[in-house]
């Protein structure tokens, strides 16, 4: 969910790269991807592949009763409603992971006034073996800020160590956030930082474990991950969409699924690029913040981190606002 301030940022961001030129065409594959028909889901904030069910990917609304919706790609059907028992109400559910272990990862950290919120919470439950609809417990977990209150949509659980990483979203760019080895029930998960980041709005690791994708408005950066800590960054092609709101690998991790909010919202399939000869280019993820928010920065290979037409991303800023302004009258 987005502020009043971070809206015009983003469209202050579309409209300089339609001014200015800088985007740059780009082909991607899109066929694979789905609609996403439950008329309950209107917010879909977060999107992960399930380690148990092929083909099903795992969502949520932002605001909403504690409860995840299992759709299957193939028909874009909702096949189980998991409905959480043993946490409180959430306030702004942004982002979702599966870990390892198979336990599914929900964060409960959102907060639109940046700061209001001293603690913000993570929801871990496992995976069902069966899809139904089925309420089950699930362990709640206080996250607090090394360096204080902020507001986040990114939340990655590591597909070896299990760890948690979140990455907090501001307009001269957010923070990785390094959860401890293992999140305790007991007290409150310190999340230090540990790099800087571009304007995020959802996160997933490669299945592997060896790259983080960052994704933004209208924009995706992925970074080698090394001995847990960000690598050199490489552009990665993203959809305009009217809310960008998350991103997910395929389970073999040859591709990105980027969702967005809204009614029958499109789930869109981009081949992921992993060993297409590009290579990391030279854009310092600690030097991020005094780039283009949305974009990342420009590498050494000239890529200004936009990667569609200047008329498309004109569109989407239309579209974007016409679907905010159709969700205020309502």
């Amino acid at each position: 969910m987005r502020s009043l301030r971070t809206t015009r940022a983003a469209v202050a961001v579309a409209v300089a790269a339609v001014v200015l030129g800088a985007a740059a065409p780009a082909v991607a594959d899109d066929t694979g991807g789905f609609t996403i028909k439950d008329p309950r889901i209107t917010e879909s904030s977060g999107l992960a592949a399930s380690r148990a069910h092929p083909g099903v990917y795992w969502t949520h609304n932002d605001q909403d009763e504690p409860r995840v919706f299992a759709v299957d790609s193939r028909t874009g059907e909702t096949v189980a409603t998991v409905t959480l028992r043993g946490v409180g109400r959430p306030r702004d559910m942004e982002a979702i992971s599966v870990g390892p272990d198979g336990d599914v990862y929900v964060g409960d950290i959102g907060d639109n006034l940046n700061g209001s919120w001293d603690h913000v919470w993570i929801y871990r439950f496992p995976e069902p073996r069966t899809l139904r609809d089925v309420t089950v417990h699930a362990t709640q977990y206080t996250v607090r800020y090394a360096d204080g209150p902020r507001n986040a949509e990114a939340m990655m659980v590591h597909p070896k160590t299990g760890r948690v990483y979140i990455a907090s979203k501001n307009e001269e760019g957010g923070g990785l956030y390094e959860g401890p080895a293992r999140l305790v029930t007991g007290g409150t998960n310190v999340f230090r930082r540990i790099g800087e980041v571009p304007w995020v709005t959802d996160g997933a690791f490669s299945p592997d474990g060896g790259e983080l994708v960052l994704r933004s408005y209208f924009s995706a950066r992925a970074y080698a991950w090394r001995d847990g800590r960000l690598g050199a960054g490489r552009h990665v092609s993203a959809p305009l969409q009217g809310q960008a709101e998350s991103v997910a690998f395929t389970p073999d991790g040859a591709s990105l699924m980027f969702g967005t909010e809204g009614e029958r919202s499109e789930v869109v399939r981009r081949d992921a690029g992993r060993g297409d000869g590009e290579g990391p280019d030279a854009a310092s993820p600690s030097r991020s913040g005094d780039a283009d928010p949305s974009a990342g920065g420009a590498g050494a290979d000239g890529d200004q981190g936009f990667a569609v037409p200047a008329g498309a991303v004109l569109a989407a800023v239309l579209a974007f606002l016409l679907l905010r302004s159709r969700r205020r009258r309502g």
